[in-house]
């Protein structure tokens, strides 16, 4: 992650996660020294060390994924799978993934453009003055990050970011601003996957998004079958419930709280207003008239849209879903220019999708497609072998706890739902397991490895000026008290729902 000049924009990333260039501060210096002063208790020592050795020894994600390709392949290959089956699978599902590729882009695009947007900006300067001391300050970060993390993941962790540091610029109220940082990447590490811009609940939900070798498994499963389940919607308030707690327990008080101050962390707020216009030509970049015309049009389509079905439905499209925050931000930027300015400065971060997501849609090929002689497919073995070991009771526990190791080795909700998918919802079928439960599952636990991960934490670093060993400790608490709550409740939900066969359209 870095940021070098006015030019580039927070969520401008490289693959060294060992610092990121703290674009808000002046050296590595000042976030040590700090570190030297503090009385950190024993978990928070235990997860410095584990960051600091993932930081050194993890490499990028995409040598994860690789990985998971030549594995699976050469589990197909032992399952005797011919050669011509193993690769055909492998060339025939690499593009099959390209619109939900671009759509889950646009995720990360549309919350970046809103929450950087003019009026965005405004309200973050508002919501800024509410806190009252530096405790509290962490715990409403953190409550502002989880719920705006269950409209887009991606408006969570830029605007939580900007308001971490909107609120460290009132000094008198000594917050602890690796406290307040952990706090705005709750939304990440707790509830993104239980909202709309989840990756897996979205894909089931577009029979046109689902790999035609998924499909017959899964069938698609509306919203109101995962995200908008009573269930769902319980367990993300206990656990926005719990992580604000957390938060505010867990920040140290004024008197022994680490500033932005003491880090070295420049808080300048930077405006970035449109240079003048040099050319005619350029009178329409800078004029609203555009912006306009276009908004009407959207809001247009955006009617229809929504008289002519539910408005879960509708919200469910991931079409819809993007268009919607696009078109916001276009007119909450106003401009076309300062629209586009920030459309450039959210592309960096959307290149771990873009060339991570074909190489997981081959996998979900080799998996379901690639068979031996006998017709079974790798996916059924594994499905099977999970079908052995488990009972419908026990399968959400196994579930949740095997997405969650993998979840620290693959940081894609929607990539390594492709890679889970095809066996363990088969097992799901098998045991008779309510499918959109499910996929409740996975995203509840796909979300806690995100806690202690360096990965998804990128974007937000930038903004902070912070690395990941500053916050971590923070997330560690989190993941540790998470952790149990998750799991028993995902058991304790399962058993509140009725298997229903996969709907097949058409």
């Amino acid at each position: 992650m870095s940021r070098t000049s006015g030019d580039k924009g927070p969520l401008e990333q490289n693959t060294d996660t060992t610092r990121p260039a703290a674009p808000f501060s002046n050296a590595d210096g000042g976030a040590t020294n700090a570190g030297k002063s503090r009385a950190d208790g024993a978990l928070v020592r235990i997860a410095l060390r584990f960051t600091a050795w993932a930081e050194r020894w993890f490499p990028d994600a995409f040598i994860f994924v690789a990985i998971a390709v030549v594995v699976v392949a050469a589990g197909a290959l032992a399952n005797g799978a011919p050669v011509s089956a193993v690769t055909k699978a492998f060339g025939d599902g690499f593009w099959s993934l390209i619109p939900f590729t671009m759509q889950m882009a646009f995720v990360t695009i549309g919350g970046y453009v809103v929450a950087t947007s003019p009026p965005a900006q405004r309200l973050i300067d508002q919501l800024a003055l509410v806190p009252r001391t530096g405790r509290s300050a962490v715990g409403f970060i953190a409550a502002v990050s989880m719920i705006s993390s269950l409209l887009s993941w991606g408006l969570s962790l830029i605007f939580g970011g900007l308001l971490a540091r909107a609120i460290a610029r009132r000094t008198e109220l000594r917050m602890d601003y690796r406290a307040a940082g952990a706090a705005a990447y709750l939304g990440l590490g707790a509830t993104w996957a239980l909202g709309l811009s989840s990756s897996a609940a979205q894909l089931q939900a577009n029979a046109a998004s689902l790999p035609k070798t998924l499909l017959p498994i899964t069938g698609v499963i509306p919203f109101t079958e995962t995200i908008f389940l009573w269930q769902s919607m319980v367990l993300a308030l206990v656990l926005i419930v719990i992580s604000t707690v957390i938060a505010i327990w867990s920040a140290p008080s004024a008197g022994s709280a680490v500033t932005a101050h003491d880090l070295d962390v420049d808080l300048t707020q930077r405006q970035e207003d449109l240079p003048p216009r040099q050319q005619p030509g350029e009178w329409l970049e800078h004029s609203p008239v555009l912006t306009v015309l276009l908004v009407v049009l959207a809001i247009g389509w955006l009617i229809q849209e929504f008289t002519r079905q539910s408005a879960i439905v509708a919200i469910s499209n991931l079409n819809t879903y993007n268009f919607l925050f696009l078109m916001l931000g276009l007119l909450l930027h106003w401009r076309p220019k300062r629209f586009l300015n920030a459309v450039a400065k959210s592309v960096p971060a959307t290149t771990g999708v873009l060339i991570q997501f074909p190489f997981y849609a081959a996998i979900s090929y080799v998996l379901t497609a690639a068979r031996n002689p006998d017709g079974a497919s790798v996916s059924d073995v594994i499905a099977h072998a999970f079908v052995s070991v488990n009972t419908h009771d026990s399968f959400p526990l196994a579930m949740g706890m095997y997405s969650a190791v993998l979840g620290f080795f693959v940081p894609s909700g929607g990539g390594k739902w492709l890679l889970e998918a095809p066996y363990v919802m088969q097992a799901a079928n098998e045991l008779k397991v309510h499918l959109g439960w499910a996929v409740q599952v996975y995203n509840a636990a796909e979300a806690l490895p995100n806690l202690i991960n360096p990965f998804w934490m990128l974007p937000l670093l930038g903004i902070l000026g912070l690395r990941a060993r500053d916050i971590v400790g923070f997330t560690f608490l989190q993941l540790i008290a998470h952790l149990p709550v998750v799991l028993f409740l995902l058991w304790f939900f399962a058993r509140t729902l009725t298997y229903v066969p996969p709907m097949i359209p058409g």
